[in-house]
């Protein structure tokens, strides 16, 4: 479909495919994600709980990020902006339980992409 549309030729998707880990982290990284979706997936992650403010901020740069580039590695959890509310990162906003479901939200988000 996108060789028919002259996006590219079936050489140039196959490299993009290898290069971004899979097709559908390539177009996800073109298109980024769905608003709706990157909140309801970390909707989720709040239920039950009362979220501070700093949690709640740093749930939407996360949001904004996947917005924009449609996935994330946790490695950049570690860095500017997430490190501007707290210089360490996520085990500075969250308990330690709550960093682990973090990650595997964004692992979820990465694997349901590649399929």
């Amino acid at each position: 479909m996108l060789v028919d549309a002259g996006v590219g030729t079936s050489a140039d998707l196959v490299r993009a495919k290898q290069e971004a880990s899979g097709l559908g982290l390539f177009i996800r990284s073109l298109v980024g994600m769905d608003r709706e979706a990157a909140k309801q997936a970390f909707g989720v992650f709040l239920t039950g709980r009362t979220p501070s403010a700093s949690q709640i901020e740093f749930v939407n740069l996360i949001v904004d990020h996947l917005t924009e580039h449609g996935v994330m590695d946790p490695a950049r959890l570690y860095e500017s902006p997430f490190t501007d509310i707290n210089p360490r990162g996520p085990e500075g906003v969250f308990t330690e339980p709550q960093v682990d479901a973090l990650v595997s939200v964004l692992k979820e988000i990465r694997q349901t992409a590649a399929a």
